[in-house]
């Protein structure tokens, strides 16, 4: 584990002379969007009000950065949702750092933080990156999972959903169920445009007069790589002087990777592992691609509008809440190549219209998607959570009566 503190009576949330601990809880130390969320909540959280703390359940880049930026973390080894052998360790973890409010991101974490939160008498705060459940899961697992999910909502304080449609369809699933929406958000002082980065294109051999589009994201069923392939297949066919760079690890990436060499198109593709250099690489990007099947309200798709990029992305619900199609992006239809490669091809051979939308890309995130601003919300429904809470003067008062 990382930096811990003393055991502390709790609750000590009345206390106003003396920060506010919350335990933020992520499934993983890979970066992916919820881990993007925790590390930009962390890093802009009102320090003279709240402590942040951080539990992870598998170490990775995640964890290598709340070092480098002084964060208390911890991680405790597990890969499954709903792990017994996981909850003894992590109440003992809450209790040790004198946790006053118990912050999970995403279903695997709530599952995992659950009971242990409940007997160690802290209020769980779920948020929802996106559920767990999805019409194309076979029906057994799908019900499963919904029952999973009304049952952390149903237990926790509160729950946050990242997208207005993540709320709804919570409302379609669950009796009484209730969320505050607070959109994600992106630090402009990373992400911007305008600071020098190194030249990513002269590191991977990318002329600097060809048009990148770029992927950053996990190779998995959910951001549905295999369509972007099949669609840079046909515009190929047609085009020149354009470029796929395909940056992330995962379980499909061997089968990306071998549809490209059949197609013929390896070339043109650059492959690249997961890397950090996230601005750098948006930077060499011309045009985002985001052909997913499901979101919750993208952190992906938001960087690459911050630094300025032409976006092209799928109809997914938590997408179409950030992307005004024609207006500061483009959105196809999913699991249609062929329209996808249209829209690749219309940006590729227009760079004006390029241009106006990655100004527009921009524009939308400074003024709908700050970190500063989802920080604030955050802050907000924290204390409405620590202002039902009993002193423990109280617990003793009532003891008597």
């Amino acid at each position: 584990m990382g930096k811990s503190c003393p055991s502390r009576d709790y609750p000590r949330v009345m206390d106003q002379h003396r920060k506010i601990r919350v335990l933020q809880a992520i499934r993983q130390g890979l970066i992916g969007g919820g881990e993007s969320h925790v590390l930009s909540l962390v890093s802009a959280l009102d320090r003279d009000r709240f402590e942040p703390v951080v539990l992870s359940f598998t170490e990775g880049p995640m964890i290598d950065r709340l070092r480098e930026m002084g964060v208390s973390h911890h991680v405790i080894p597990s890969t499954r949702a709903f792990d017994p052998s996981t909850w003894k360790t992590v109440k003992q973890l809450i209790e040790d750092e004198g946790i006053d409010i118990v912050h999970a991101h995403g279903s695997r974490a709530a599952s995992n933080l659950l009971l242990p939160a409940k007997w160690s008498k802290r209020p769980m705060i779920y948020t929802i990156h996106g559920w767990s459940f999805h019409d194309d899961q076979p029906r057994v697992q799908k019900q499963l999972r919904i029952w999973s999910e009304r049952l952390l909502t149903s237990a926790s304080a509160a729950n946050i959903a990242v997208s207005a449609s993540n709320r709804d369809t919570g409302t379609k699933h669950f009796s009484g169920f209730k969320a505050d929406v607070v959109n994600n958000g992106i630090d402009r002082r990373i992400f911007d445009p305008s600071r020098q980065f190194p030249d990513v294109r002269k590191e991977l051999g990318i002329s600097p007069d060809k048009t990148v589009v770029g992927f950053i994201a996990r190779m998995t069923l959910q951001k549905d790589p295999q369509t972007l392939i099949l669609a840079f297949a046909e515009l190929l066919r047609t085009q020149r002087d354009i470029v796929l760079l395909m940056v992330g690890d995962g379980e499909l990436k061997a089968e990306v990777v071998e549809l490209a060499r059949s197609l013929g198109i390896e070339h043109a593709v650059v492959f690249q592992p997961f890397r950090t250099d996230v601005p750098a690489l948006l930077q060499a990007m011309d045009i985002y691609c985001l052909p997913s099947l499901w979101e919750g309200l993208p952190i992906g798709l938001l960087e690459a509008m911050a630094m300025g990029k032409a976006v092209v992305a799928t109809a997914t619900d938590g997408t179409k809440e950030i992307v005004r199609h024609g207006g500061n992006g483009v959105i196809v239809p999913e699991k249609n190549p062929a329209a996808l490669a249209a829209a690749l091809a219309t940006l590729h051979l227009n760079p004006e219209n390029r241009n106006f939308l990655q100004r527009a890309a921009r524009a939308t995130i400074e003024d709908r998607f700050s970190q500063e601003s989802m920080a604030r919300q955050i802050e907000d429904i924290y204390l409405r959570i620590v202002s039902r809470q009993p002193s423990k003067q109280h617990e003793r008062n009532n003891a008597r009566i």
